[in-house]
């Protein structure tokens, strides 16, 4: 336990902070856009809820998963010094029983009231991260984010099936999406954090191999991202409102990118991790406006 001078909130909003809601919302935004993409009109409202409910579930078991086995690590990080699980007001016992109280719930919910398939994948998802990220990946290898980036992928995906029942190309390129982004956002918040996670002894790409070398596959990642999100225009996927969109938020990333590149300031990468979620979430908007636009339009 990790003595603290700061008043310890009440027990149900200690639980709440386990399920790590500000990165939820975006696992949860990015379904949603998922669910809106797969039909031509809007899905039915119960069926919304419910797969929505149901991911949120078990993504926020999975977080808390993750603060379990990452005590060590969010005891020398800043930003996570005050989770319960490093103070010590919550025992494992108890994170244990409530990520598998909540998982289960979410999952079942995806079972009987989506369908088997978004049940089963959202199930693979909670092992990709929980266990082969968190527990295998981040402390084995620099490419941790790279590799483990897939379950974080996975969202749009699970959005897609809860509302078709299929998995086609479509959200898979959504997934691309995803997977191409998060080595650049990841990247961004290790290079400023690069002595915590020294001190953790955690194998971020920073302290393997250099904050030059971080700085220059950050920039090549988020070339790669830009091309991977021209792909739902080429399949026609999306038009040209998606296009437009896409290109000024690709462009303003780059130019993070190269800034981070040539002239390195744990200020600008702040500033660029705080864009790339920005830009995700505005991506994916772009996506949902341009589906919807033509029956707007009339």
């Amino acid at each position: 336990m990790i003595a603290t001078t700061h008043p310890v909130p009440g027990i149900g909003v200690q639980f709440w902070r386990l399920t790590k809601p500000r990165v939820v919302s975006l696992i949860v935004f990015t379904a949603v856009i998922g669910m809106l993409l797969a039909s031509p009109t809007r899905p039915p409202p119960s069926l919304l809820l419910a797969a929505t409910v149901g991911i949120a579930l078990v993504a926020g078991a999975a977080a808390a998963f993750n603060c379990l086995v990452e005590q060590k690590i969010d005891s020398v990080m800043a930003r996570t010094r005050g989770r319960p699980t490093v103070i010590g007001t919550i025992t494992p016992s108890q994170i244990m029983l409530f990520s598998g109280a909540v998982g289960g719930l979410g999952l079942a919910v995806l079972w009987h009231a989506v369908n088997p398939l978004t049940m089963w994948l959202t199930l693979a998802t909670f092992v990709g991260y929980a266990v082969i990220y968190t527990v295998l990946l981040k402390p084995a290898t620099p490419q941790n984010i790279v590799i483990g980036g897939a379950s974080g992928a996975m969202p749009p995906v699970l959005g897609w099936a809860a509302v078709t029942g299929t998995v086609t190309f479509q959200p898979l390129l959504l997934f691309l999406i995803v997977f191409a982004w998060t080595p650049p956002h990841f990247w961004a918040l290790a290079l400023y954090r690069r002595k915590e996670y020294e001190r953790a002894g955690v194998p971020m790409l920073p302290v393997t191999h250099g904050e030059a070398f971080t700085r220059l596959h950050l920039l090549l990642y988020t070339l790669l991202l830009t091309a991977v999100t021209l792909l739902p225009f080429a399949s026609k996927m999306a038009g040209l409102f998606y296009l437009g969109a896409a290109l000024v938020l690709d462009g303003v990333f780059l130019a993070y990118a190269v800034a981070v590149w040539r002239r390195y300031s744990d200020a600008l990468a702040k500033s660029t991790f705080a864009y790339s979620i920005f830009y995700l979430a505005m991506l994916f908007a772009a996506l949902m406006i341009d589906h919807y636009l033509p029956a707007a339009l009339g």
